[in-house]
């Protein structure tokens, strides 16, 4: 039997109880991250708008880049931490219509499209309209039925953040241009009725039902890993060099994609159908054996 304590034994461990840390409930720093980086991201299409507003067009379009990035990462680090949640994905929607819906037209009108006044404006609210109903339609389409397996590599439409790229080009256009003296590149590029133009096309494109490519579920061959990092090693390169051109050269480059992930698309969808057309061995009747 254990000894009986005495009563000043029993007061000093009463206060020891009283004075050790709690054990707080909630969750663990690791699932905080993604939303954390979401935040970050929206700090980001905010002072992109601020720089806009100071008509500092080349922190503007920095910021977008770096809101681009950042959501890029959250979703998959959320997922390699197991921390995808749906207060996650709403809060990335809110904060993708902020960074790549309305900053990147916001930028755009303050840059040159507000010559035109209330016609300039037109295209800005188109853009805006389009990526939050786009948005919306992604939102929905994650509690909806489940799709055929190969629709998973395809985004519905040109994606928010690859919009925002796309709005952008004839500013990393006009800033290249400025950068290397090109005086008549510079002036094409800053025309209102290229950023209107290019505003709605890209709105058209992301509503509409084209399908391209997500690379969320991308495998690269063996053989072209080597290629694929020293292709990559040279972007960063080029980045750093001259950012601006390399920039508008990507947008130009997803652009010429776009029918190549729709072709993708239709294959992969025709194969799948003629596999569940053709019957398997064991589903064909079985033949009576002639004596």
């Amino acid at each position: 039997m254990r000894p009986a304590l005495t009563p000043a034994m029993e007061r000093w461990r009463a206060r020891i109880r009283r004075r050790s840390r709690p054990r707080f409930q909630g969750l663990s720093f690791n699932r905080l991250i993604p939303n954390l980086m979401t935040l970050v991201g929206l700090c980001a299409g905010l002072t992109a708008i601020r720089f806009a507003l100071l008509e500092r067009w080349d922190a503007a379009a920095a910021a977008i880049v770096v809101a681009g990035v950042i959501d890029g990462l959250d979703g998959r680090i959320a997922r390699l931490l197991k921390a995808t949640t749906r207060f996650g994905a709403e809060f990335d929607s809110l904060a993708d219509f902020l960074c790549f819906g309305i900053a990147p037209a916001l930028i755009l009108y303050l840059w040159t499209l507000q010559a035109w006044g209330g016609l300039g404006w037109a295209p800005c609210l188109m853009f805006a309209v389009c990526a939050a109903l786009r948005l919306a339609r992604f939102n929905a389409a994650i509690d909806g039925a489940p799709k055929p397996a190969y629709t998973y590599n395809f985004f519905v439409g040109v994606p928010a953040p690859a919009g925002a790229g796309l709005a952008l080009f004839p500013l990393f256009l006009w800033l290249q241009a400025e950068a290397s003296g090109l005086s008549a590149l510079s002036q094409a590029a800053r025309h209102p009725a290229f950023a209107g133009v290019l505003l709605f096309a890209i709105a058209a494109l992301m509503v509409s039902t084209l399908p391209t490519w997500s690379f969320k579920n991308f495998k690269v061959p063996n053989e072209y890993v080597l290629p694929l990092l020293l292709g990559a090693g040279l972007a960063v390169a080029l980045l750093v060099s001259e950012p601006w051109g390399t920039l508008a050269v990507i947008g130009a480059v997803y652009t010429a994609t776009l029918p190549l992930g729709l072709r993708s698309y239709r294959r992969l969808k025709a194969e799948a159908e003629a596999e569940a057309i053709t019957p398997k061995p064991h589903d064909q009747p079985e033949t009576k054996r002639q004596a």
